[in-house]
């Protein structure tokens, strides 16, 4: 099993802001990546084995702590509050806890799915990450967040799609383990947008139809052009801003892009399976967690999935798990088959 180091706000878009002329916008993306620079490298140079995982019985309980790193560095920092300890004042704490909570009550009770590694695993945050630190990531071991600038990004807790996003690179991690580079790369972040999205609708009691589709939606500073970091529903819509640029991510093969950044473009080609999710979601109606989600989790957790799963990997798995779990011919083979189609991935 191979951690990787896995960030919620893309390198591509702290790049542009590197380069922004107002030394209030730059000065907090350069430190942000240098400060991913040297925690990817840490990753590259330690074998990251996990923390402990709980020996009880599966019960649907969550083990969570959070930690306030009070604006440094050191991992994992202080600990503010444990599994069951009553709220503090601290709001964004608070909010760590729950997106704990909210991803491990998605994963248990739609899939029954003891933590991120199944078997119970504690699950660990920490929060008020270095200063002006404009990102969130999963490290292997924990979730890490930044307050943000406040220019440009806000409190990395506040769209609890992000704390799922991050967590669900953890499943990712303890099931199929997916290369980040590429195509397995863009199915690794696609697999975190799609889940990290369930997580949010799971919350809010929406169905397909009522879900925004935004990962990160309230992310953003009110100074910026945009709703959010991606959308699974309109994937190249998420922001169109003077200083962040246009979203780069395209909805189909025809716009596929070939690049050597961002580890093979995993944040920009991911917007084609993420699309094709939608499809296949909004096609089938209801709660997407239920049998559009059951699909994509049946594949990522069956075994099947190799580290390197091009796109036609994956789709073709999709639709075999549509037709092992809800029979060839149905409603769900046919959305799940179509979805792959309207996006240019062939499934056989």
């Amino acid at each position: 099993m191979t951690a990787v180091f896995c960030t919620i706000v893309p390198p591509h878009v702290l790049d542009r802001l590197a380069q922004a002329e107002d030394p209030a916008l730059a000065r907090p993306a350069r430190r942000t990546l240098e400060r991913d620079a040297l925690e990817r490298t840490r990753r590259r140079l330690t074998t990251v084995l996990g923390a402990q995982a709980v020996t009880a019985a599966a019960d649907g309980t969550p083990h969570r702590t959070i930690h306030d790193a009070r604006h440094g560095t050191d991992l994992p920092g202080r600990k503010v509050r444990g599994e069951g300890d009553e709220p503090g004042r601290d709001a964004t704490v608070n909010r760590a806890y729950a997106g704990l909570g909210a991803t491990f009550e998605l994963f248990w009770r739609a899939y029954r799915r003891d933590s991120i590694d199944g078997g119970g695993l504690p699950l660990t945050a920490t929060v008020h990450y270095d200063r002006d630190y404009n990102n969130a990531f999963w490290n292997g071991e924990q979730m890490v967040f930044g307050d943000g600038d406040g220019e440009i990004f806000l409190d990395f807790t506040l769209p609890i799609d992000v704390i799922g996003h991050e967590l669900t690179h953890g499943v990712t991690q303890y099931t199929a383990n997916l290369t980040y580079f590429g195509q397995p790369g863009a199915l690794n972040e696609s697999m975190s947008d799609v889940f990290g999205s369930l997580i949010k609708q799971y919350t809010l009691g929406q169905t397909a139809a009522e879900a925004d589709w935004l990962i990160g939606a309230g992310l953003l500073a009110p100074r910026v052009s945009g709703v959010a970091l991606r959308s699974v529903k309109a994937p190249g819509t998420a922001y169109d801003d003077d200083v962040l640029g246009k979203d780069p991510q395209p909805a189909t093969m025809a716009d596929y892009v070939r690049t050597g950044r961002d580890n093979g473009g995993v944040h920009i080609n991911s917007g084609i399976p993420n699309h094709a999710f939608y499809l296949a979601a909004t096609a089938l109606g209801g709660h997407a967690w239920e049998r559009a989600g059951q699909i994509w989790y049946d594949v990522l957790t069956g075994g099947e999935l190799p580290p390197q799963a091009l796109f036609t990997d994956f789709a073709a798995l999709t639709v075999q798990a549509a037709r092992a779990r809800y029979g060839d011919g149905g409603e769900e083979h046919e959305a799940v088959r179509k979805a792959w189609e309207r996006v240019g991935v062939r499934t056989l």
